[in-house]
């Protein structure tokens, strides 16, 4: 295959490009495997990426959400027809939803290769205002029922995927899977410890689904006894028990939108096999009602204990879980993700600078010493009630040091320190090995050691070293 000046004759004509970035619409232009050739300024701003992000790239790198059926100019590829306004919504690469009107032709270059030209108007505003007049209608239609119940399940969000932080390989792994994951109306199950983010992916998920513009309900599972979650995921009739009311369930509050059930694993066998024919057979039945009411409802769960261990503990049914996890993320811990340290402290800094009115520049030394050897048990939910502590401790400091962390985070600290000789360094006053190097070196020491009294066995190993067996593996391939 030629060149893009072979592709493309008059791409070595600079006036064309002058015009080309003139234009105030969107060109796109791909190859016939959808390798992008030609990306205008318009198309670069509506899409918020530059040009060298994208040309020479396949669309499916840049845009993880498009699919060989959801994407127009795939579409007009392999069907040789134009397409002419059609709507179509996806996420970029950095996580950003875009909505945007296109027209897309086939093309035929002088060689006989084919392509595919794309002209977009940018639209995510006009949407983004509908959506913002359809929730506030819809709040003030059920204002009146959530005062008369005392109870707001609420319909609006407050995440996106561009509020996910994180660069680690093994962490965008897991988000660029998400972000494919949105296309979708499957049920998905997200596996996390506590303070991993679980609610924050599923509600980027809502976001980027076509089915934004409807309800997002969460329901923490552990929250509530058996008998009032059964009544509120699937709503009560009058008769149906001593004071029960005629009241519709989150599933029917939720139709046509999500629902997030918060902790699957602590619920009730028992209502499982309930909830497992509700997703069956996309019908609910009131508690004490006999009616069956037709819903459709996109289910979102996540467990905070790995699901073959609730399996075998009996907190998690079999046929639920395979039912759920049709898409399974496993959104890793912060002590497996050191690389995006740096990166969330910052950002934490940068959101309580703006909260609190302060001008903190960052972490002194010591403690950026601390944060990339501590195992973060409350993962980033901990480091950032870590930082905003520190933030109410502060006067005119501008760089935040260990004597601003909570006490229980220093008596960690204290704790895991003391004694701690995995691997000793020999090394003049003058010379310091690189602290990167040395945290690489115990980790793959204790990698060996952990395969070694496990006999090879990569998931006894992953036990051992308390971490998913998907990261040990990414490990081992780093190292």
């Amino acid at each position: 295959m030629g060149d893009r000046q072979d592709k493309i004759p008059f791409c070595s004509d600079r006036n064309f490009y002058i015009i080309l970035n003139a234009i105030n619409e969107g060109i796109h232009i791909v190859d016939q495997k959808g390798i992008t050739l030609v990306f205008n300024k318009k198309a670069s701003e509506i899409d918020g990426l530059d040009p060298e992000e994208v040309i020479g790239r396949s669309i499916f790198d840049v845009y993880p959400s498009l699919t060989l059926e959801n994407s127009t100019l795939m579409q007009t590829l392999n069907l040789g027809e134009p397409m002419i306004n059609i709507k179509q919504t996806y996420i970029n690469s950095r996580g950003e939803k875009i909505t945007t009107v296109n027209t897309s032709m086939p093309l035929v270059f002088d060689n006989n290769e084919v392509g595919a030209l794309e002209i977009s108007r940018d639209i995510t505003q006009i949407e983004e205002l509908v959506s913002n007049i359809s929730q506030l209608r819809n709040s003030l239609i059920s204002r009146h029922d959530e005062k008369k119940t005392n109870r707001s399940y609420g319909n609006n969000t407050s995440y996106t995927f561009k509020d996910i932080i994180g660069h680690s390989p093994v962490f965008k792994e897991v988000l660029n899977d998400a972000m494919k994951a949105a296309g979708s109306d499957s049920p998905v199950l997200i596996y996390g410890e506590t303070g991993t983010g679980k609610e924050l992916f599923a509600q980027s998920i809502h976001n980027a689904s076509r089915r934004y513009k409807k309800p997002f309900i969460a329901q923490n599972c552990a929250a509530l006894p058996k008998d009032l979650l059964e009544g509120l995921l699937f709503g009560t009739e009058k008769g149906g028990f001593t004071g029960a009311k005629n009241r519709p369930g989150i599933f029917e509050q939720a139709h046509e939108g999500t629902i997030l059930l918060d902790e699957i694993n602590s619920m009730d066998l028992d209502l499982q096999a309930k909830l497992l024919r509700v997703l069956q057979e996309n019908r609910v039945r009131r508690v004490g009602g006999q009616k069956e009411i037709d819903i459709d409802v996109r289910v979102l769960a996540t467990t905070n204990m790995h699901p073959d261990q609730a399996i075998k503990e009996k907190k998690l049914r079999a046929d639920l879980f395979y039912r759920l996890s049709v898409v399974f993320l496993e959104i890793p811990p912060l002590r497996i993700r050191k690389e995006d340290i740096s990166l969330l402290t910052d950002y934490f800094i940068d959101m309580y600078n703006k909260k609190f009115s302060k001008a903190v520049e960052r972490l002194d030394d010591q403690l950026i010493r601390y944060f990339n050897t501590y195992n973060w048990p409350g993962n980033v939910r901990e480091m950032q009630h870590a930082i905003e502590s520190a933030f109410n401790m502060l006067q005119n400091d501008k760089v935040i040091s260990f004597r601003s962390m909570p006490k229980y985070i220093k008596d960690r600290f204290k704790r895991n320190n003391e004694g701690n000789s995995i691997i000793e360094y020999n090394y003049s006053q003058d010379e310091l090995p690189s602290l990167n190097r040395v945290l690489e070196e115990i980790e793959e020491k204790l990698i060996k050691e952990a395969l070694k009294k496990s006999e090879g066995n990569i998931t006894a190993a992953a036990e051992k070293l308390d971490i998913s067996r998907q990261s040990l593996q990414y490990k081992i391939k780093k190292y």
